[in-house]
């Protein structure tokens, strides 16, 4: 189909002039809107231990070519790891295993700050968190900033642990990672 340019003007104005006649009315396109982000006024920084943790994963490879994922966890008032475990892979199950057995050992949180993970939204951490009185501070997605803590940790864990060391097993991973 060919559109002659000085056609196009004339034809323009003739369906504007059918549109009012017939009373309809143009389409409007709507601009898209830029919604700012909203300051999280509720985040305010962690005034004790065990107030906040902050909790993500690390993907690394075996040397066999096996993926894995290390579960890493920080508190974010005093900066110290209560876990890092590697594994071929987490289900929620898998969390909830390494977070009952840190919480018995250093005490539950108030707040754990998670991305949205389906690890993090699934219904049985959700069923877990309300049994312990915790709460689940889920950062925006797109916005690593809102669990800086977590990201921090991980690029340290990443340059001195994983980029350092070579993997033979999930044991030696287990070993060379709490060294």
């Amino acid at each position: 189909m060919l559109v002659r340019w000085e056609g196009w003007h004339v034809n323009a104005k003739r369906i504007y002039r059918l549109y009012r006649d017939l009373g309809l009315q143009l389409r409007n396109k709507v601009p898209k809107r830029r919604v700012k982000a909203k300051l999280r006024d509720d985040r305010r920084p962690a005034e004790r231990a065990n107030e906040t943790w902050a909790m993500d994963f690390v993907h690394d490879q075996l040397a066999t070519g096996r993926k894995i994922r290390v579960l890493t966890i920080v508190d974010a008032f005093t900066h110290y790891a209560p876990a890092i475990e590697p594994l071929f892979g987490y289900r929620a199950g898998d969390v909830i295993e390494v977070l009952e057995r840190v919480g018995r050992e250093h005490g539950f949180p108030h707040a754990i700050r998670v991305d949205q993970g389906s690890e993090f939204v699934s219904r049985e951490l959700d069923l877990w968190v309300y049994q312990r009185g915790v709460t689940l501070d889920f950062s925006r997605p797109g916005k690593p900033t809102d669990n800086a803590f977590i990201e921090s940790l991980n690029g340290k864990f990443r340059a001195e642990c994983l980029n350092a060391q070579w993997f033979m097993s999930l044991d030696d991973a287990r070993v060379k990672c709490e060294a």
